[in-house]
């Protein structure tokens, strides 16, 4: 079964915090008739379209992958690692927070058993654009709860406004809510466990209250963590291309790749890599054949690859995810020159 990229069709979700065109990452979906607020481009039920596994399931093709596909590291990684979407809100999502892995293995089982851990990078933003990241130093349990009984709970958060190309840092346990007049691209490991803790008094399409989770959210938060944030990408070495590390941690780490004609570049033994198209178009090309790329596509390049190119044919902007060897990637840095200083500001245990 020889490597070859494969594109992951993606899978639209309706949320009442979201958008009735998608435009221009995915140009078809305009003039909705429900609002659609986010966009799985790995999500297990998420179907191939070309190669080997075509039409089946990407949960369904993971089992089937040998270790040329996987990566050798992977090899023997039970379910699909990785959760990348598109996340589109014209109106704020609830405050909520995700359990780290420990939590949901004990609590949640049935949604899987696994924390989780993101990062946000912003594909567009639009002026006063703004998300509410982690708590302001000093907030107390009993300070959030009381300020959730009197419906100021964003007095208590840290806001960030958010331009076109940000990149956010979430680990398990921060509290959080993304507001309107955005499009991000969300990486984390996969997990669809939230909790939230405060809805805005909004209603579902029959009139009640999404669930809330308040008891479980307390228990999960970290107030006194100062990880996480804002994240400042660490320029990579890289010929005729712009690369840089957005941010990593044990589950994912992200690159952007921007600025180049052709790119050529390969594939890594040890992981397969997520290219996500965020802007741009051109031809993918690899030793036995050639494709087509455009915003809103999400390549597997499996880690038996080999050498491949890109070749851009107007300005294009991509994400590159993998699943780290954390070690090794900071080892990597500081041959590049870096300092641990700065390699701290990316890399999160």
């Amino acid at each position: 079964m020889r490597p070859e990229p494969t594109r992951i069709e993606p899978i639209f979700s309706p949320r009442i915090w979201g958008a009735r065109s998608l435009a221009p990452l995915f140009p078809e979906k305009t003039n909705l008739k429900e609002p659609l607020g986010e966009s799985w481009l790995t999500g297990v039920d998420c179907r191939l379209a070309n190669g080997p596994f075509e039409g089946k399931t990407l949960g369904q093709a993971w089992r089937d992958m040998p270790a040329e596909w996987r990566g050798s590291r992977l090899a023997s990684t039970e379910n699909f690692p990785l959760l990348v979407k598109f996340i589109f809100p014209t109106d704020k999502l609830s405050i909520q927070v995700h359990p780290d892995d420990a939590y949901a293995a004990a609590h949640e089982q049935a949604a899987g058993g696994r924390g989780k851990t993101e990062m946000w990078h912003a594909v567009s933003a639009e002026p006063r654009a703004q998300i509410l990241l982690g708590l302001k130093p000093e907030t107390s349990k009993e300070q959030f709860r009381n300020g959730l009984a009197g419906h100021r709970l964003e007095d208590f958060f840290i806001p960030y406004a958010v331009s076109a190309e940000d990149t956010f840092y979430v680990p398990a346990g921060t509290p959080h809510t993304i507001g309107p007049g955005m499009v991000l691209c969300e990486v984390q490991e996969y997990s669809d466990v939230t909790y939230r803790v405060f809805d805005y008094g909004r209603v579902d399409v029959r009139g009640r209250p999404r669930e809330l989770h308040i008891d479980k959210a307390l228990e999960v938060m970290n107030f006194d963590s100062t990880e996480g944030g804002k994240t400042f990408g660490l320029p990579l070495r890289a010929q005729s291309f712009d690369r840089s590390l957005l941010a990593a941690c044990r589950y994912f780490s992200t690159e952007r790749w921007k600025n180049f004609g052709t790119l050529e570049t390969q594939s890594d033994t040890d992981h397969f890599d997520l290219l996500v198209v965020l802007t741009g178009c051109g031809d993918f090309t690899w030793s036995g054949g050639t494709a087509k790329f455009q915003p809103g596509h999400c390549l597997f390049i499996p880690a038996g690859l080999g050498r491949f190119a890109l070749h851009a044919k107007e300005p294009t902007k991509l994400l590159r995810t993998y699943v780290p060897d954390l070690a090794a990637l900071r080892s990597g840095l500081m041959q590049e020159g870096h300092s641990q200083r700065e390699i701290a500001k990316v890399v999160f245990d």
